[in-house]
């Protein structure tokens, strides 16, 4: 085994040398698309490169004390090899597992910001709750890992939640983590407006979208036709006297298909209509890139058997079953009964078994 991944990390350090030497070359600092994508490369390649330190040195480290419980008479000596021998062959495992991960092209668009879009699915006013559970739910999971939530439009539900709600993740590897929430979520619980105590089966779809870079497409903003209309909502009276509130409107290609759509995007966000308009174009490229991002998307899908990172946000992932208290994702045959926790935003537990699951897949994918 030892030597399988040696062979493996013996091209990393000379890649790693030369990244190091590029990233601070200052062409390359002027092109910032492969500015940005060599520095991300340099971050996984230096992970792996100290993994690879660490692991040659408890290799010989576990030789050295080899050595010396054969060649000591002293007790004392011949103990404190044996600890380092124990030591050792419990870390060098360990660290076989930790390199074949990071032996895994990592996802490029983990590290990025998302958008994320909640809508009340079938079930009317029970939809739009439920769609207003689940945002209070992911708030208050971004507020735990200290990520940056900012709401860029939603409309209301008649009675109370939401019947769609957009809003922006801002933070430290949120697409990585976020992205196993895309599709169906499906409630049971007896609604508020139900008077002889029936359960009924309501349902809201959630898509997490990466934040597009301003390079990552190419639009041609002449293109674009922009509306302005009085915000509703939050923000006093002069909301309704000011046109802050911005539309995009842009005729897209496919260019896997060749067809094409009209994209819609609005912006309620502040009063200050210039914001509004930037905040719309930084949304408008994140829906673009993200139906050029699908193909890349499917093709992962269509090799890996889990549909854990699939992009089909038509599977119904997990069900919020409020009379038994349980959640079930339906991906990974998970279940749990502490709906009231996770509601309140302690999901971390099953993303990390869906990390895990995913990791199997691509270890598998990569025959390591």
């Amino acid at each position: 085994m030892a030597n399988n991944i040696l062979d493996k990390l013996d091209g990393i350090v000379s890649r790693f040398e030369e990244v190091s030497t590029l990233i601070t070359d200052p062409s390359v600092i002027a092109d910032q698309k492969r500015y940005v994508t060599l520095t991300k490369e340099y971050k996984n390649l230096e992970d792996l490169v100290k993994a690879r330190k660490e692991y040659m040195d408890c290799l010989s480290h576990l030789e050295e004390a080899k050595e010396m419980l054969s060649a000591e008479d002293d007790a004392e000596m011949k103990e404190m090899a044996r600890e380092e021998i124990a030591a050792n062959e419990k870390r060098i495992p360990e660290l076989e597992e930790e390199i074949k991960l990071l032996l895994i092209p990592a996802d490029p668009e983990d590290g990025k910001n998302v958008t994320m879009e909640i809508r009340g699915g079938t079930g009317g006013d029970e939809a739009a709750l439920f769609a207003g559970d689940l945002f209070r739910m992911y708030s208050k999971y971004c507020e735990m890992k200290g990520w940056h939530v900012v709401v860029s439009s939603f409309s209301e539900g008649a009675s109370g939640g939401y019947k769609e709600i957009i809003f922006n993740v801002s933070g430290e590897g949120v697409y990585g983590i976020l992205k196993y929430e895309s599709g169906v979520h499906r409630v049971q619980r007896v609604p508020v407006t139900e008077t002889q105590g029936r359960v009924h089966t309501s349902a809201a779809t959630v898509a997490v979208l990466p934040e597009a870079e301003p390079f990552d497409v190419q639009i041609n903003e002449g293109e674009i036709k922009w509306d302005t209309f009085r915000s509703s909502g939050a923000g006093g009276q002069n909301v309704n006297k000011v046109e802050s509130g911005v539309r995009a409107r842009y005729m897209w290609t496919n260019p896997n298909t060749g067809e094409k759509e009209e994209i819609l995007v609005e912006c309620t966000e502040t009063r200050d209509q210039p914001k509004n308009k930037e905040r719309a174009l930084a949304r408008l490229r994140t829906r673009i890139y993200d139906r050029e991002h699908q193909k890349y998307i499917d093709d992962i899908a269509s090799r890996r058997k889990t549909m854990v990172s699939t992009g089909d946000r038509s599977a119904k992932i997990r069900t919020y079953n409020y009379p038994q208290g349980r959640i079930t994702d339906h991906r990974i045959n998970y279940t749990i009964y502490n709906l009231a926790a996770f509601m309140d935003g302690d999901i971390q537990d099953c993303i990390d078994h869906l990390i895990v699951a995913e990791n199997a897949e691509r270890l598998k994918e990569a025959q390591l």
